[in-house]
């Protein structure tokens, strides 16, 4: 066991030596990574089995100069091996329990073939759907972020850092990343001080509030500063404001990419930068000390900001229990899911699906020898895991074997009626001629993997190919259908929505995805999940976000947009009251479907809402005191299902202009059918406040209003807050 202190290691390195521990490098070939750690480098990323990670352990701890263990990285978003629902698919399950069983599964099975440290998770506040990479986060309202992101890092890292089966998160990407201009991933950002604490920053601070061990800093520029040059942002407020001791790490070739940034002469200066700015460990680039000539001179960064670095990786290792143990038990390595956690993956799955829209009550499918025609691409493909999983990930089945399996009485007929991408007219005449002779049709389209993600930013975010034309085609004919949709983003579904009877949302569900839409499809699953992100009716509107700001000429919407009853009307330049006011003249108002919106295959019913207190002083608030707001959730229906509650806050009267509403909690509520079930939420000074352009949190005297809704009820409180 080794027992030296950090600071006791760094006192006897070299400039090259602590140079060389902030730096991750990738290596294909295990010789050069074994050099690299023979070399004393701090970091490598995983090399896809716990034998080759041991060796590179060992390299380092018995061939380098100090003997230190290496970081083991490994970007492990939704699943290593038993691949989970997308990070955004977990957010519509508004339950906290989906994206930590995610992380506890993810984190025993990375572990235990030698990675301890992820590179997730992603906790980016994302409003423009163009971006490929809101799959990978948790939607658009910081609050809901917050709150997941949270719960992922305390799953991720457990209570005990040393453990076999957790690993040290990293939150990313820091920060305003998801306010790319037009959705363009990479491309820079532009936001005021005040958007930046209310919306971009406070999932950071949440997770680092959870313990997190490590952040990452984004691509972007943000406000004409790259993000890895951003000491204001790195150092003055994530390291001291918000107090965070650990490991702030670039991202892939960030650190280089100053340069093309033209904020940097050359890559050398690139480095001193980000090191100055409060970055402790460079992402790819050139070797910092490769044979041991350090990349940046002694003196060109202050040496007590090196050192800092230095002690928060060492620390870091530290706690991970590397110096005691580094090597992982190659005989207890995982290398493929279990029974135990493809359940616990399938049951995350189910609690993601939405039910969009259901007329007629054409879900769930009534048991019996119904001809069912499946057809669209999404009917045999098992493209189902989502972006960013690793390739060992295990695959999925097919939505086709995984329905026949739940509905066996029922006569199936499958036909792929259209492509992905291309074209498919024969395909679609194929699958018209199928309609014609089954009872009901099921059309399972959407967006293959591949194009959302990193990279994945799309200008036109219809269904792609000739998918629209397959869903009118099946219209036309007159028979029942279900559209399916499978997706890794919000997308533009004006050309067929208003024909399809019933649509699930179903979203990129992972290994287990096509039995869960079964169980849902079939009824044995009551959906509950809600749309953590808004539909757009049109590329045009984007962005587009439920706590959008006040304007001095809203539009008319027929209603409280807490409650998202949206007007539907398209009003004319004859009607001049409404025709100077903040709209689109050729759309629809509102968005297809709003943050929350969300069906069940049962009825709920909103009952008793009320507050702790109607009046409460700011000198109690700022002293801790609490508001509680209450409600029950009746299930007037015939089935079991679970509800979703929400209490929004909005601030008719304050010094700055206010969003229309702010999400303040959340709560998913299982009721069994003719049973209540209460829910209580707690809100304080965090909550009632809001931050001014000066970077100064403020808490006013008024009245505020909290809505409590599940998205078919609803209920206004007052709560006045006195000086």
């Amino acid at each position: 066991m080794d027992t030296r202190t950090p600071e006791e290691l760094l006192a006897g390195m070299t400039w090259s030596q602590k140079l060389a521990q902030l730096q991750i490098l990738w290596r294909r070939d295990q010789d050069d990574a074994l050099a690299l750690a023979r070399g004393g480098i701090g970091a490598l990323f995983w090399p896809q089995s716990a034998e080759r990670t041991n060796a590179l352990q060992r390299a380092a701890i018995e061939e380098s100069a100090h003997g230190i263990p290496l970081l083991i990285g490994l970007d492990v978003l939704h699943g290593q091996f038993t691949i989970f629902p997308t990070p955004l698919a977990q957010a519509a399950s508004f339950d906290r329990s989906v994206p930590a069983a995610d992380a506890r599964i993810s984190a025993a099975e990375a572990r235990s073939g030698g990675v301890n440290w992820t590179f997730a998770p992603m906790v980016d506040v994302a409003r423009d759907p163009r971006w490929g990479r809101v799959v990978e986060g948790f939607g658009e309202d910081s609050f809901l972020a917050a709150a997941l992101g949270a719960a992922k890092v305390a799953a991720y890292q457990g209570d005990d850092l040393t453990a076999a089966d957790v690993l040290a998160a990293c939150v990313k990407h820091f920060v305003a990343y998801g306010a790319a201009e037009a959705g363009r991933d990479y491309n820079t950002t532009d936001v005021s001080r005040r958007r930046l604490r209310e919306t971009y920053l406070e999932p950071f601070r949440s997770a680092v509030a959870a313990g997190a061990a490590s952040v990452m800093a984004a691509f972007n520029s943000l406000n004409g500063t790259p993000m890895h040059a951003h000491r204001r942002l790195l150092t003055d407020v994530l390291k001291a404001e918000y107090g965070f001791e650990g490991v702030v790490v670039g991202d892939a070739d960030g650190v280089a990419q100053l340069v093309r940034h033209g904020v940097a002469r050359d890559e050398a200066d690139a480095v001193r930068q980000s090191l100055a700015a409060g970055l402790d460990i460079v992402m790819g680039g050139p070797e910092l000390a490769g044979d041991d000539v350090p990349l940046i001179e002694r003196g060109a960064v202050d040496a007590a900001r090196i050192d800092d670095a230095v002690l928060r990786v060492l620390r870091l290792k530290k706690a991970l229990g590397l110096f005691q143990n580094p090597f992982a038990d190659a005989a207890a390595e995982r290398t493929a899911p279990t029974p135990q956690t493809l359940r616990t993956a399938q049951d995350a799955a189910e609690r993601c699906v939405v039910l969009l829209k259901n007329q007629g009550a054409v879900l769930p499918l009534p048991a019996g020898t119904q001809r069912i025609l499946l057809t669209g691409p999404y009917a045999t493909s098992t493209d189902h895991l989502g972006a960013w999983v690793q390739h060992f990930g295990a695959q999925a089945g097919t939505l086709a074997d995984a329905l026949r399996a739940e509905l066996p009485e029922a006569t199936w007929t499958v036909a792929s009626g259209a492509e992905f991408l291309g074209p498919s007219d024969a395909d679609i005449r194929e699958a018209v001629l199928l309609a014609a002779k089954s009872d009901l049709v099921l059309i399972a389209v959407g967006e293959p993997s591949s194009i959302s993600g990193e990279a994945g930013s799309r200008a036109d975010i219809r269904l792609p190919g000739d998918q629209e034309h397959l869903i009118q085609a099946i219209a036309d004919t007159g028979v029942p259908f279900v559209v399916i949709l499978i997706t890794g983003r919000p997308l533009v579904v004006e050309a067929w929505i208003d024909r399809a009877p019933a649509a699930l949302l179903a979203w990129h569900l992972g290994t287990r995805g096509p039995e869960a839409i079964a169980r849902v499809v079939a009824g044995a699953v009551n959906p509950g999940g809600r749309v953590p992100m808004t539909f757009p009716r049109a590329a045009g509107q984007i962005p587009i976000h439920h706590d959008a700001e006040n304007t001095g000429r809203p539009a008319r919407t027929g209603g409280s947009m807490a409650v998202h009853r949206w007007d539907v009307g398209l009003q004319g330049p004859n009607n001049l009251d409404d025709y100077y006011t903040s709209k689109f003249l050729d759309l629809e108002r509102g968005p297809r479907f709003a943050f929350g919106h969300g069906l069940s295959f049962t009825t709920f019913c909103l009952e008793a809402a009320s507050l702790s207190t109607s009046e409460i002083p700011c000198t109690e608030l700022r002293a801790g005191a609490r508001v509680v707001v209450s409600a029950s959730v009746r299930n007037v229906g015939e089935r079991d299902g679970d509800d979703v509650v929400l209490v929004y806050l909005s601030d008719p009267v304050a010094s700055l202009a206010q969003p229309v509403q702010r999400l303040r909690g959340f709560r998913r509520v299982a009721v069994a059918a003719g049973e209540a079930a209460s829910v209580s939420f707690e809100l304080g000074v965090d909550d009632l406040g809001f931050w001014d352009d000066e970077d100064r949190f403020v808490l006013e005297p008024g009245e505020l209003v909290l809505t409590v809704t599940d998205g078919t009820d609803a209920e206004r409180l007052a709560l006045n807050v006195t000086p």
